[in-house]
């Protein structure tokens, strides 16, 4: 049974200090691989997603976010999760002082045995229910069948990312240790451009 202590771990372990100051600190540590510098806000807050979220899909209700900040970066950002179930969390990067969203992710952490299969599928559900939220208009079909791409295209990558408009789509894939669909603002768009590594 995975508790918030276990969960805080396994995310910095996954996505190590992130760093979103416009300049570098004076000693960084390590950066998760696709956080942009920088990166601006959503007009959400955190309660606003959730609000939004749960109104949206009543069948998947979000818990209260708590702060989990640990990380050097914890003057700038802050760092909020909540448990979904014991292999399922929601967690956030937040504006300091607004609580706007700078990156939110659901991580889907395996489970062995024969429940695997339908605890990845319920992690997709949420996954593109998350995309929706992010991207008005979008049908529950067109959101799982991005996801699902995006899913494909990520498979095996340290992480693979997509832009579209003004929102950046992310794929982490750590095989065993976990999954994680990340939906993050960007400033400026590249027409179609992926980068992926």
């Amino acid at each position: 049974m995975m508790n918030i202590r276990t969960f805080t771990f396994l995310l910095i372990a996954l996505f190590p200090a992130v760093s979103l100051a416009d300049e570098p600190a004076a000693s960084p540590g390590p950066v998760a691989p696709y956080l942009l510098p920088g990166a601006p806000a959503f007009e959400l807050n955190i309660t606003q997603f959730r609000e939004k979220f749960n109104q949206e899909n009543p069948s998947l209700k979000i818990n209260e976010f708590r702060a989990i900040d640990s990380a050097p970066d914890a003057a700038r950002v802050t760092r909020a999760a909540s448990k979904i179930n014991e292999n399922l969390y929601a967690s956030s990067a937040l504006e300091r002082g607004t609580l706007k969203i700078k990156s939110m992710q659901i991580t889907w952490l395996p489970i062995q045995g024969p429940e695997q299969k339908a605890a990845k599928e319920k992690a997709k559900v949420w996954m593109s229910a998350v995309l929706r939220v992010f991207t008005p208009g979008i049908t529950p079909q067109q959101s799982r069948s991005r996801l699902d791409r995006l899913l494909k295209e990520g498979k095996d990558k340290i992480y693979y990312a997509w832009s579209e408009g003004a929102v950046r789509y992310v794929v982490a894939d750590n095989g065993e240790k976990g999954l994680t669909f990340a939906v993050e603002p960007i400033k400026l768009t590249l027409s179609g451009e992926t980068i992926a590594q």
